[in-house]
This record gives structure tokens, sequence and C-alpha cells, in this order.
């Protein structure tokens, strides 16, 4: 009795059909376990927030500072003859401040991971390391629109006040104004790892642009350095791109707006982008050193 063994060919066609749907199901995997790791570290941030009273002091008490005692006494000795309105152009730079700045300092709590080896148990886990940088951007962004409700009210108290939908704008334009400003801190964070000189760097590259982006002084007629550092900062294309959506249609535009506002958009992407990759990789390759 002779028995025959069958063999069942796959052509390649059939070969490349049969794997399409599981290099899709792979790939959708690995999109699903990156945004589980963003969720994963923004929750982690934002419950260390609410559990960090004095972070929520801060985050209402600087817009006091910031555009109580400085842009009041702004409103009050320079406020003529510029052909807008100061406290409502002010503002704006305020809440974009905020958000840069905030979001900025946030990031340093990296180094605080940093010392208790959280870093390194994100690193090691099977995600990118850019979906863990962006969770910890989009969670330090959670404080920084809590501290454009604070500038919110001391604007009011001021006198200057936006409509709703100016403010939805601002909202929209929040989240790539914060993963600006904490690309940017990225850089300081992957080089330095002592707790007192990353507050103090993340400082020094925060409070200049406050000044030299247009927060609160315009600087369209700034020229030699003061021009040079003011067109090197992230900051300036963010402000600038946010009152080109808050001022459009108004006589004040062109007062007000120095860009394009797609010049001022792809400005931000392309610096955040290499910030952010900069400054990622020396973060990985710090951690990865230890």
């Amino acid at each position: 009795m002779n028995d025959t063994l069958s063999v069942k060919r796959v052509t390649p066609v059939q070969g490349m059909i049969t794997s399409k749907p599981v290099a899709l199901a792979r790939r959708k995997s690995k999109v699903s376990r990156e945004l589980n790791a963003v969720s994963a570290v923004l929750a982690r941030e934002i419950t260390l927030f609410f559990k960090s009273p004095g972070t929520i002091i801060m985050s209402l008490a600087m817009p006091i500072i910031m555009m109580g005692m400085i842009g009041g006494n702004m409103m009050q000795n320079m406020s003529s003859g510029l052909g807008f309105q100061l406290g409502e152009f002010m503002l704006v730079g305020m809440l974009v401040n905020m958000l840069f700045m905030t979001t900025t300092m946030g990031m340093a709590t990296l180094v605080d991971d940093h010392e208790t080896d959280f870093n390194q148990e994100m690193l090691v886990s099977p995600v990118s390391r850019y979906s863990l940088v962006v969770g910890k951007i989009l969670g330090a962004s959670f404080a920084a629109i809590v501290s454009m409700a604070g500038t919110l009210i001391v604007g009011l108290i001021m006198g200057i006040t936006l409509h709703i939908g100016q403010l939805l704008l601002i909202l929209a334009l929040s989240p790539l104004i914060c993963l600006s400003g904490g690309a940017l801190s990225m850089i300081l964070i992957g080089l330095i790892k002592s707790k007192k000189t990353a507050n103090f760097a993340v400082m020094i590259i925060t409070m200049p642009q406050m000044f030299l982006s247009g927060a609160i002084i315009p600087i369209s007629n700034s020229h030699g350095a003061l021009l040079v550092l003011s067109r090197l900062m992230p900051m300036t294309y963010c402000l600038d791109l946010t009152r080109a959506v808050v001022y459009a249609g108004t006589p004040e535009y062109n007062s007000v707006v120095m860009f394009n506002p797609l010049i001022n958009f792809a400005a931000i992407v392309g610096l955040t982008m290499a910030c952010l990759i900069i400054g990622t990789y020396f973060f990985a390759r710090t951690e990865k050193n230890r």
C-alpha cells in the first residue's frame, strides 16, 4: 500500500495577501502601544500636579507678578502712541508666555525622575523614547493651561478682556506652543543632570524670551543683536502666530503682526522638530550611559 504525501503550495501572491493583514495588525498594535505610553506619562504628570499645592499656587501667582506688576506699570507709562491697545497686546503675549514658560519649567522635573531612576525604567520599556518625551511635555502643558486661567483673572481685574472666540483660538494653538517650549527645554535637560543647575538654566532661556520675543514689549523696530536673538527664539514665532489669529480682520493687525502666519507656523514646526530630536537624543544617551 503506497501512501501519497500531498503538499499545498502557496503562491507568492497568496503569501503577500496573507501577510498584509498581519503587517497591518502589527502596525496598529505598535501605534496603540505608543499612544498608551503617552497617555500613561500624561496621567502621571497630571496626578503629580494635583498632589503639589506649591505648583498650583505658583501657576496662579506668576501671572500676578508678570501681568499685574510689570504689565500694569507699562500700561501706565508706555501705552501712548502705539497704534493699538497695549493692554490687549500684553494679555495675548502673557498668555503665550505662561504657556511657554510653565511648560519649559515643568520639564525640569525630568531631573527628579533621573535621580529616582524613573527615567531608566521608562526607557527600558518597549516604546519609543519620543512617546515618553511627548507624554512628559503634554503633562507639563497641563499646568501651563492652568496658568492661563490665572493670567485671564489678572487681566480681568486690570480691565483687559478677550472675546470667547479669541480665547478658543489661543486654546487651539496651546498644544503647539507647549510642545515648542517643551522641546526647547529638552536640550538643556539632556545635558544637565543637577536639579539646581537645571532650574537655573531653564530660567535663563525663558526669562529673556519674555522680553526679546515681544510678549509685553513690541519688537517690530528691534535691530542689531536684539533682532538676531529675537529671530532665534521659538516663542517669537509662537507669539506672532497667536496674535495673527487673534487680530485677524482688525485695523491693528499690521501694527501688531510681524510675519505671515504660514512663516510663523513653518518656523515653529522646524525649530520644535530640531529641538525635540536633538534634546531627546541627548536625554536618552545620558540615561543609557549611567
